[in-house]
């Protein structure tokens, strides 16, 4: 399915820029009614960007000038799913909440229904109405289309466990190679030599990607042949998935699950299939939600600091805002190894 796109004029900030003579960070301060541009300057601007046809709001619409009032938040979602319930996404929604109501800063919300290859099937009105200071993006892959609407326009944008070709944006992102490449080298380090992996293909999700990635180099550093189990993210149907692994790999000791939820029903399946965890299948996931400590037994995982990503987003959107012309930042957030009770080592078998 193709999304239209609303009809908007194809002129660019940049457009605006070269025709004013002056910068790009200065037209957006300017479209955005921000303070510190002279009022000669602001004129020109204007006038510029209504010659281009460019569609300036009108200032009734704005805030108080030099007030930071409304962030919008769009967070991927699929058909039956709630981000609010979403085991990685609540926390990352938690952390952003924080921060904004410590700013006293509205938090605009809107979902983006997207397929099972995270292409997007609508633009929400608060991606094509340009009604926010500032755009936060959760857990999106900007495709083509809607990376030329956003570039059209002068709102600022972060993306949060969001992906864009380029990297046009300020990010926030775990390490997802290294996190996967130390669970994997743990489970190397308690002896098992043939491990699987379950919850990855070669076109998933940039992270997932990332995660499967980091299994392999693991692997390969330590001469070790990988072992695929092809899958989506879809805890339902991982079962049948990790059954026709074992059946074919009847000699895999080891699991690394590339989410939670993905590691959660391996550890499942195992039970249903009569294996023990962690006697006769080792399990490790990625993320630590919540559930991750309670299930038996309780799964040795990645932590990735969930909250922390949040208000790390909304803290740089608050920094694009303040400070336009400030180089672009990707900030790293690295895992650090849970360990619990689904990963024995292969001496304790003997």
């Amino acid at each position: 399915m193709k999304i239209e796109l609303p009809p908007n004029p194809k002129i660019t900030i940049a457009d605006i820029a070269e025709a004013s003579n002056v910068s790009p960070a200065t037209v957006s301060l300017v479209l955005r009614d921000k303070p510190g541009i002279s009022p000669e300057t602001r004129q020109r601007v204007l006038e510029s960007a209504q010659n281009l046809g460019y569609i300036v709001k009108p200032i009734s619409s704005l805030h108080v000038q030099g007030d930071l009032t409304n962030i919008g938040l769009v967070i991927k979602t699929r058909l039956n799913d709630l981000p609010q319930t979403n085991n990685f996404y609540s926390p990352v929604l938690i952390g952003i909440e924080t921060i904004c109501r410590q700013r006293q800063i509205n938090l605009l919300y809107a979902t983006m229904l997207v397929d099972e290859e995270n292409q997007p099937l609508e633009l929400p009105r608060l991606i094509t109405d340009q009604q926010v200071d500032g755009l936060l993006l959760v857990g999106i892959l900007l495709n083509e289309a809607v990376l030329s609407l956003l570039q059209r326009q002068s709102v600022p944008v972060v993306l949060a466990d969001a992906y864009a070709n380029g990297d046009p944006y300020d990010m926030v992102v775990s390490d997802n190679f290294n996190g996967a490449y130390k669970a994997v080298t743990y489970l190397i380090g308690q002896g098992h030599q043939h491990i699987g992996i379950v919850g990855s293909q070669q076109n998933s999700y940039p992270s997932i990607q990332e995660r499967r990635l980091g299994y392999v180099q693991a692997m390969r550093d330590h001469h070790l042949s990988p072992y695929f189990g092809d899958s989506s993210l879809d805890s339902e149907k991982t079962g049948a998935v990790v059954l026709e692994l074992l059946h074919q790999h009847p000699e895999i000791t080891a699991i690394f699950g590339c989410n939670d939820e993905v590691a959660i029903a391996v550890i499942k399946a195992a039970h249903e299939m009569g294996r023990n965890i962690p006697q006769d299948l080792a399990v490790i996931g990625f993320d630590n939600i919540a559930l991750a400590q309670y299930i038996t037994p309780s799964l040795t995982t990645m932590q990735v600091d969930k909250i922390g990503m949040g208000r790390l987003a909304t803290q740089l959107l608050i920094n694009r805002i303040e400070y336009p012309e400030a180089d672009k930042v990707k900030v790293v957030i690295r895992p650090h190894l849970i360990e619990r009770q689904s990963v024995g080592s292969v001496e304790n078998k003997k």
